[in-house]
């Protein structure tokens, strides 16, 4: 049997509010933007900068914590795995995603009281089993 690993660890900040919608079971879903900069001196010694975004999906009470404490500029940790869906368009075109199913958050400038988490996970939140 082969091994295989797919853990991504991701320190960013919102590049839009989280959008919030619900399966056709009812399942909250929440999908927002993470952008991660790294910077560097080139040769010459100058100063540069790559910003690097990645699209962060989240489910069940995982996602409704986030649409709720989470809004455009808020620096979070997200760890979860990549997933690559695939549909095709009205013009029969095949289309590509690749995103970051969150499977716990920080949030870093939350402001909760000191006994309170801000370390969440979907399991936790939903009662249910991580998709």
């Amino acid at each position: 049997m082969t091994r295989g690993l797919n853990k991504v660890m991701v320190i960013g900040h919102l590049g839009r509010d989280p959008e919030m919608r619900f399966t056709s079971n009812g399942r909250p879903v929440a999908s927002f933007s993470v952008a991660t900069a790294r910077g560097w001196t080139n040769s010459d010694g100058e100063h540069q900068e790559e910003t690097e975004w990645f699209h962060v999906v989240t489910w069940g009470g995982l996602a409704e914590l986030c649409k709720k404490r989470l809004q455009k500029g808020s620096q979070v940790f997200v760890e979860g795995r990549f997933q690559t869906r695939c549909w095709g368009g009205p013009d029969g075109e095949r289309h590509y995603r690749t995103e970051l199913v969150a499977q716990e958050i920080i949030f870093l400038n939350d402001h909760e009281s000191p006994d309170e988490s801000a370390r969440h996970s979907e399991s936790h939140t939903s009662g249910v089993d991580r998709p």
